[in-house]
């Protein structure tokens, strides 16, 4: 094996699907790409990495709530593009031509031409970690649309894109804890 620079070490640990994260301020929307996200447990409690230097941090810590859209591939240089521009100065739906659909339980809006959407209230913020723990209130799934697969980045500007569903849950049955 060849050493790697231990700075880019986290290249080799994706994380879940690169997702959308929606705030209102109570004057307007905005949208943030976060890459680095997390599912705690088999709970509808998510962890996303984010702080100061988003502008949509304010909006989360103002509000203390989100939606969580999920982009599928054909979305890619949607995702690149509000990750790559602020909402300090940047109407992200208009200059991407994104649709806000208004959600049942927060006032951030979720996005219409995602995959999924995750209506989402912060229950904690770990300012050491640069950590935003969110719990969902309710979660919504498109399943007229075709695209399904979502992408995962690699965190250098490449992405993996998901691929063939392997189905083990038969084997798996008796080793997951029940939901209740």
């Amino acid at each position: 094996m060849k050493i790697m620079p231990i700075n880019k070490a986290f290249t080799l640990m994706e994380p879940g699907p690169v997702v959308f994260v929606t705030t209102n301020d109570g004057k307007k929307n905005n949208i943030m790409t976060i890459s680095w996200t997390m599912v705690m447990d088999f709970t509808p409690k998510f962890a996303i990495t984010t702080g100061p230097w988003n502008y949509s941090y304010a909006a989360l810590r103002k509000s203390k709530e989100c939606g969580i859209s999920i982009p599928t591939i054909d979305l890619l240089d949607k995702v690149v593009g509000v990750g790559t521009c602020s909402g300090a100065d940047t109407d992200k739906f208009g200059k991407f031509g994104l649709t806000p659909v208004g959600g049942k339980h927060v006032r951030a809006p979720l996005i219409k031409e995602c995959l999924a959407n995750i209506e989402c209230k912060v229950i904690d913020i770990v300012e050491k970690h640069n950590i935003v723990v969110l719990e969902g209130v309710a979660a919504y799934f498109d399943n007229f649309r075709k695209e399904k697969r979502t992408v995962h980045a690699i965190g250098d500007g490449t992405f993996v894109v998901d691929g063939r569903k392997l189905n083990r849950k038969e084997m798996m049955r008796s080793k997951l804890p029940e939901v209740v």
